[in-house]
Protein backbone atom coordinates (compact mmCIF):
# COMPACT_ATOMS: atom_id res chain seq x y z
CA UNK A 1 0.00 0.00 0.00
CA UNK A 2 2.47 2.46 0.75
CA UNK A 3 4.59 1.29 -2.21
CA UNK A 4 1.05 1.73 -4.52
CA UNK A 5 0.94 4.86 -2.87
CA UNK A 6 4.53 6.51 -3.38
CA UNK A 7 4.24 5.08 -6.84
CA UNK A 8 1.23 7.42 -7.42
CA UNK A 9 3.07 10.34 -5.89
CA UNK A 10 6.49 9.57 -7.77
CA UNK A 11 4.05 9.75 -11.18
CA UNK A 12 2.66 13.13 -10.41
CA UNK A 13 6.32 14.65 -10.00
CA UNK A 14 7.76 13.12 -12.77
CA UNK A 15 4.87 14.28 -14.52
CA UNK A 16 4.98 17.93 -13.31
CA UNK A 17 8.60 18.02 -13.46
CA UNK A 18 8.75 17.16 -17.15
CA UNK A 19 5.79 19.84 -17.84
CA UNK A 20 8.16 22.30 -16.04
CA UNK A 21 11.22 21.33 -18.43
CA UNK A 22 8.80 21.60 -21.61
CA UNK A 23 7.71 24.94 -20.97
CA UNK A 24 11.39 26.47 -20.34
CA UNK A 25 12.20 24.90 -23.38
CA UNK A 26 10.00 26.66 -25.58
CA UNK A 27 10.51 29.51 -23.93
CA UNK A 28 14.09 29.67 -24.63
CA UNK A 29 14.29 27.55 -27.43
CA UNK A 30 10.90 28.88 -29.54
CA UNK A 31 10.73 25.63 -31.33
CA UNK A 32 10.66 24.99 -35.08
CA UNK A 33 7.09 24.96 -36.67
CA UNK A 34 5.22 25.46 -40.25
CA UNK A 35 2.47 28.39 -40.47
CA UNK A 36 0.41 27.17 -43.08
CA UNK A 37 -3.27 28.25 -44.59
CA UNK A 38 -4.29 25.94 -42.27
CA UNK A 39 -5.67 27.53 -38.76
CA UNK A 40 -3.67 25.93 -35.76
CA UNK A 41 -5.10 25.82 -32.98
CA UNK A 42 -3.22 28.10 -30.08
CA UNK A 43 -3.30 27.09 -26.60
CA UNK A 44 -1.65 28.63 -24.17
CA UNK A 45 1.18 26.68 -22.56
CA UNK A 46 0.49 26.98 -18.33
CA UNK A 47 3.89 26.68 -16.76
CA UNK A 48 6.49 28.05 -14.59
CA UNK A 49 8.03 30.01 -16.82
CA UNK A 50 5.69 33.31 -17.32
CA UNK A 51 6.11 34.53 -21.30
CA UNK A 52 5.80 38.22 -22.19
CA UNK A 53 2.60 39.59 -22.92
CA UNK A 54 1.31 39.12 -26.46
CA UNK A 55 3.78 36.04 -26.72
CA UNK A 56 1.21 32.29 -27.29
CA UNK A 57 2.47 29.18 -27.49
CA UNK A 58 0.68 25.93 -29.07
CA UNK A 59 0.55 22.09 -28.12
CA UNK A 60 3.87 22.00 -29.82
CA UNK A 61 5.80 24.45 -28.10
CA UNK A 62 6.04 26.94 -30.91
CA UNK A 63 5.97 30.40 -29.68
CA UNK A 64 3.74 32.68 -31.54
CA UNK A 65 3.33 36.46 -31.76
CA UNK A 66 1.11 39.13 -34.04
CA UNK A 67 3.70 40.50 -36.63
CA UNK A 68 2.41 43.84 -35.89
CA UNK A 69 4.09 43.91 -32.60
CA UNK A 70 7.43 43.41 -34.02
CA UNK A 71 9.67 46.18 -34.05
CA UNK A 72 13.32 46.19 -36.88
CA UNK A 73 16.22 45.67 -35.18
CA UNK A 74 18.17 49.01 -34.63
CA UNK A 75 21.14 47.39 -35.62
CA UNK A 76 19.84 46.03 -38.72
CA UNK A 77 22.33 46.08 -42.00
CA UNK A 78 19.73 45.99 -44.35
CA UNK A 79 18.42 49.20 -45.54
CA UNK A 80 17.23 48.67 -49.08
CA UNK A 81 14.23 46.39 -49.67
CA UNK A 82 13.57 45.37 -53.08
CA UNK A 83 9.34 46.08 -53.90
CA UNK A 84 9.35 43.04 -56.27
CA UNK A 85 11.15 40.34 -54.30
CA UNK A 86 9.08 41.54 -51.52
CA UNK A 87 6.12 41.06 -53.29
CA UNK A 88 6.80 37.68 -53.99
CA UNK A 89 8.05 36.69 -50.71
CA UNK A 90 4.31 37.70 -49.39
CA UNK A 91 2.89 35.57 -52.02
CA UNK A 92 4.58 32.67 -50.56
CA UNK A 93 3.68 33.41 -47.31
CA UNK A 94 0.30 33.75 -47.78
CA UNK A 95 0.06 30.50 -49.64
CA UNK A 96 2.58 28.55 -47.63
CA UNK A 97 2.99 30.64 -44.13
CA UNK A 98 6.59 31.59 -42.39
CA UNK A 99 8.34 28.24 -42.72
CA UNK A 100 11.30 29.36 -40.76
CA UNK A 101 10.66 31.60 -37.38
CA UNK A 102 11.68 34.91 -36.69
CA UNK A 103 14.11 35.86 -33.88
CA UNK A 104 13.17 38.47 -31.77
CA UNK A 105 14.12 39.79 -28.00
CA UNK A 106 11.87 41.01 -25.31
CA UNK A 107 12.67 44.19 -24.69
CA UNK A 108 10.98 44.29 -21.29
CA UNK A 109 8.90 47.24 -22.00
CA UNK A 110 5.87 45.45 -24.05
CA UNK A 111 8.52 45.94 -27.09
CA UNK A 112 9.72 43.19 -29.77
CA UNK A 113 12.59 43.87 -31.60
CA UNK A 114 13.60 41.72 -34.81
CA UNK A 115 16.84 40.18 -34.36
CA UNK A 116 17.02 37.55 -37.74
CA UNK A 117 13.74 37.74 -40.67
CA UNK A 118 12.10 41.29 -41.23
CA UNK A 119 11.29 40.59 -44.71
CA UNK A 120 9.52 37.44 -43.39
CA UNK A 121 7.79 39.85 -41.05
CA UNK A 122 7.03 42.49 -43.38
CA UNK A 123 5.86 39.85 -45.86
CA UNK A 124 3.82 38.63 -42.70
CA UNK A 125 2.07 41.79 -42.60
CA UNK A 126 1.32 42.09 -46.09
CA UNK A 127 -0.63 39.20 -46.10
CA UNK A 128 -2.42 39.54 -43.23
CA UNK A 129 -0.92 36.71 -40.94
CA UNK A 130 -2.39 37.75 -37.22
CA UNK A 131 0.31 35.28 -35.97
CA UNK A 132 4.08 33.89 -36.81
CA UNK A 133 6.59 31.49 -35.20
CA UNK A 134 9.11 33.22 -33.69
CA UNK A 135 12.65 32.36 -30.95
CA UNK A 136 12.85 34.33 -28.22
CA UNK A 137 16.63 35.31 -27.26
CA UNK A 138 18.57 38.47 -25.60
CA UNK A 139 21.60 39.52 -26.88
CA UNK A 140 24.24 42.22 -26.70
CA UNK A 141 24.38 45.20 -29.16
CA UNK A 142 27.47 43.88 -30.68
CA UNK A 143 25.67 40.26 -31.06
CA UNK A 144 22.08 42.05 -32.63
CA UNK A 145 24.49 42.80 -35.69
CA UNK A 146 26.75 39.90 -35.87
CA UNK A 147 23.35 37.80 -36.01
CA UNK A 148 21.51 39.83 -38.39
CA UNK A 149 25.05 40.24 -40.91
CA UNK A 150 25.61 36.51 -40.20
CA UNK A 151 22.16 35.63 -41.55
CA UNK A 152 21.95 38.11 -44.45
CA UNK A 153 24.84 37.21 -45.39
CA UNK A 154 24.10 33.88 -45.71
CA UNK A 155 20.99 34.03 -47.26
CA UNK A 156 22.72 36.63 -49.83
CA UNK A 157 20.30 39.14 -49.04
CA UNK A 158 22.28 41.94 -48.57
CA UNK A 159 23.51 44.52 -51.27
CA UNK A 160 26.88 45.59 -51.43
CA UNK A 161 26.56 48.73 -49.59
CA UNK A 162 24.72 47.27 -47.03
CA UNK A 163 27.25 44.51 -46.32
CA UNK A 164 30.06 47.17 -46.17
CA UNK A 165 28.55 49.24 -44.02
CA UNK A 166 27.30 46.24 -41.62
CA UNK A 167 31.33 45.06 -42.36
CA UNK A 168 32.40 48.29 -40.53
CA UNK A 169 29.91 48.73 -37.89
CA UNK A 170 30.83 45.61 -36.53
CA UNK A 171 34.68 46.88 -37.09
CA UNK A 172 33.35 50.15 -34.83
CA UNK A 173 31.14 48.61 -32.49
CA UNK A 174 33.43 45.49 -31.30
CA UNK A 175 36.97 47.07 -32.13
CA UNK A 176 37.74 44.06 -34.27
CA UNK A 177 40.26 44.20 -37.61
CA UNK A 178 38.99 42.94 -40.94
CA UNK A 179 40.83 39.15 -40.13
CA UNK A 180 38.45 39.02 -37.43
CA UNK A 181 35.50 40.11 -38.93
CA UNK A 182 36.13 37.63 -41.55
CA UNK A 183 36.38 34.69 -39.13
CA UNK A 184 33.08 35.66 -37.70
CA UNK A 185 30.89 35.68 -40.59
CA UNK A 186 32.90 33.15 -42.82
CA UNK A 187 34.54 35.42 -45.06
CA UNK A 188 37.92 36.05 -46.68
CA UNK A 189 40.01 38.72 -45.50
CA UNK A 190 40.59 39.62 -49.10
CA UNK A 191 36.75 39.63 -49.48
CA UNK A 192 35.63 41.64 -46.16
CA UNK A 193 38.45 44.58 -47.29
CA UNK A 194 37.19 44.83 -50.90
CA UNK A 195 33.67 45.34 -49.86
CA UNK A 196 34.91 48.13 -47.22
CA UNK A 197 36.35 49.97 -50.38
CA UNK A 198 32.77 50.14 -51.35
CA UNK A 199 32.35 52.93 -48.61
CA UNK A 200 34.92 54.90 -50.20
CA UNK A 201 32.59 55.85 -53.51
CA UNK A 202 30.49 59.28 -53.61
CA UNK A 203 27.03 58.38 -52.35
CA UNK A 204 25.29 59.03 -55.20
CA UNK A 205 27.31 55.59 -56.73
CA UNK A 206 26.83 53.75 -53.78
CA UNK A 207 23.18 54.53 -54.65
CA UNK A 208 23.17 53.46 -58.07
CA UNK A 209 25.08 50.47 -56.52
CA UNK A 210 22.14 49.79 -54.17
CA UNK A 211 19.69 50.03 -56.90
CA UNK A 212 21.71 47.17 -59.09
CA UNK A 213 22.15 50.26 -61.66
CA UNK A 214 25.96 49.33 -61.55
CA UNK A 215 27.58 46.21 -60.52
CA UNK A 216 30.31 45.62 -57.70
CA UNK A 217 32.94 45.17 -61.12
CA UNK A 218 32.05 49.03 -62.05
CA UNK A 219 32.47 50.03 -58.83
CA UNK A 220 35.92 48.39 -58.00
CA UNK A 221 36.90 50.05 -61.35
CA UNK A 222 35.66 53.63 -60.12
CA UNK A 223 37.52 53.14 -57.14
CA UNK A 224 40.85 52.83 -58.99
CA UNK A 225 40.50 56.52 -60.06
CA UNK A 226 41.88 59.30 -58.04
CA UNK A 227 38.95 61.91 -57.20
CA UNK A 228 35.14 61.79 -57.40
CA UNK A 229 34.89 64.07 -60.39
CA UNK A 230 36.87 61.21 -62.23
CA UNK A 231 34.28 58.71 -60.95
CA UNK A 232 31.41 60.69 -61.73
CA UNK A 233 32.59 61.36 -65.09
CA UNK A 234 32.86 57.88 -65.63
CA UNK A 235 29.93 56.82 -63.81
CA UNK A 236 27.51 59.15 -66.21
CA UNK A 237 28.61 57.10 -68.88
CA UNK A 238 28.55 53.85 -67.74
CA UNK A 239 25.04 54.65 -66.84
CA UNK A 240 24.22 56.70 -69.94
CA UNK A 241 25.57 54.50 -72.55
CA UNK A 242 25.23 50.66 -70.98
CA UNK A 243 29.29 50.58 -70.42
CA UNK A 244 30.31 46.83 -69.49
CA UNK A 245 32.89 46.55 -66.42
CA UNK A 246 35.35 45.78 -69.11
CA UNK A 247 34.76 49.07 -71.23
CA UNK A 248 34.89 50.73 -67.71
CA UNK A 249 38.00 49.62 -66.81
CA UNK A 250 39.21 50.71 -70.48
CA UNK A 251 38.27 53.91 -69.55
CA UNK A 252 39.52 54.18 -66.57
CA UNK A 253 42.87 53.11 -67.04
CA UNK A 254 43.16 55.41 -69.86
CA UNK A 255 42.37 58.98 -67.99
CA UNK A 256 44.46 57.00 -65.33
CA UNK A 257 47.36 57.51 -67.94
CA UNK A 258 46.24 60.87 -69.23
CA UNK A 259 46.38 61.93 -65.54
CA UNK A 260 42.37 62.16 -64.85
CA UNK A 261 39.73 63.79 -67.08
CA UNK A 262 41.58 67.72 -67.92
CA UNK A 263 44.32 65.36 -70.10
CA UNK A 264 41.21 62.53 -71.60
CA UNK A 265 39.06 62.89 -74.66
CA UNK A 266 36.13 61.38 -75.19
CA UNK A 267 36.56 60.73 -78.93
CA UNK A 268 39.16 58.83 -79.44
CA UNK A 269 41.04 58.92 -76.18
CA UNK A 270 43.76 60.89 -78.08
CA UNK A 271 46.01 63.79 -76.23
CA UNK A 272 46.10 67.38 -78.10
CA UNK A 273 48.26 70.59 -77.10
CA UNK A 274 45.17 72.79 -75.39
CA UNK A 275 45.80 76.28 -77.06
CA UNK A 276 43.77 77.86 -74.59
CA UNK A 277 44.34 80.82 -71.93
CA UNK A 278 45.42 78.74 -68.74
CA UNK A 279 43.02 80.67 -66.71
CA UNK A 280 39.92 79.44 -68.90
CA UNK A 281 41.24 76.06 -68.46
CA UNK A 282 41.52 76.19 -65.06
CA UNK A 283 37.95 77.76 -65.02
CA UNK A 284 36.46 74.66 -67.16
CA UNK A 285 38.74 72.46 -64.40
CA UNK A 286 36.77 74.48 -61.66
CA UNK A 287 33.39 73.62 -63.23
CA UNK A 288 33.91 70.19 -64.07
CA UNK A 289 35.41 69.22 -60.18
CA UNK A 290 31.94 71.29 -58.86
CA UNK A 291 29.56 69.72 -61.43
CA UNK A 292 31.34 66.34 -61.16
CA UNK A 293 30.57 65.58 -64.97
CA UNK A 294 32.16 66.77 -68.81
CA UNK A 295 32.15 70.75 -68.92
CA UNK A 296 33.37 72.12 -72.36
CA UNK A 297 34.10 75.77 -72.14
CA UNK A 298 35.16 77.09 -76.00
CA UNK A 299 35.72 80.80 -76.86
CA UNK A 300 37.50 83.42 -75.27
CA UNK A 301 36.75 85.69 -72.03
CA UNK A 302 34.69 87.91 -74.44
CA UNK A 303 32.81 85.35 -76.22
CA UNK A 304 31.85 81.43 -76.00
CA UNK A 305 30.00 78.81 -74.49
CA UNK A 306 29.73 76.11 -71.83
CA UNK A 307 28.82 72.76 -72.71
CA UNK A 308 27.37 70.63 -69.75
CA UNK A 309 27.14 67.13 -70.33
CA UNK A 310 24.96 64.59 -68.47
CA UNK A 311 24.28 61.01 -68.79
CA UNK A 312 21.26 60.09 -67.80
CA UNK A 313 17.82 61.59 -65.83
CA UNK A 314 19.39 60.96 -62.58
CA UNK A 315 22.63 62.69 -63.77
CA UNK A 316 20.80 65.61 -65.21
CA UNK A 317 18.62 66.12 -61.65
CA UNK A 318 21.84 65.79 -60.31
CA UNK A 319 23.63 68.83 -62.12
CA UNK A 320 20.35 70.78 -62.06
CA UNK A 321 19.84 70.93 -58.50
CA UNK A 322 23.71 71.89 -57.96
CA UNK A 323 23.03 74.58 -60.69
CA UNK A 324 19.83 75.91 -59.46
CA UNK A 325 19.29 74.49 -55.78
CA UNK A 326 16.02 76.74 -54.99
CA UNK A 327 14.31 76.17 -58.23
CA UNK A 328 11.05 74.96 -58.22
CA UNK A 329 10.22 72.87 -61.33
Amino acid sequence: MAKGGLGSGADALFKKSSQSLNSIQTHTAGGFAASTGVQLKQQNVKSSVNLPAGITADENGTLWVDPKLLKPNPRQPRQYFDEAELAELTESVRKEGVLSPVIIEDAEDGTFYIIAGERRTRASRAAGLEKIPVQLRKYSDERKLEVALIENIQRTDLNPVEEAQAYYKLMELSNLTQDQVADKVGKNRSTVANCLRLLKLPEDIQSALIKDTISSGHARALLSLDNDTDMRIVFGKIVGQGLSVRQTEAIVKEMKDNDGFAGHLAKGGETKKDNRDPNLIAMEQAVIEALGTKVQIKGDFKKGSITINYFSGDDLDRIFSLIAPDAKL
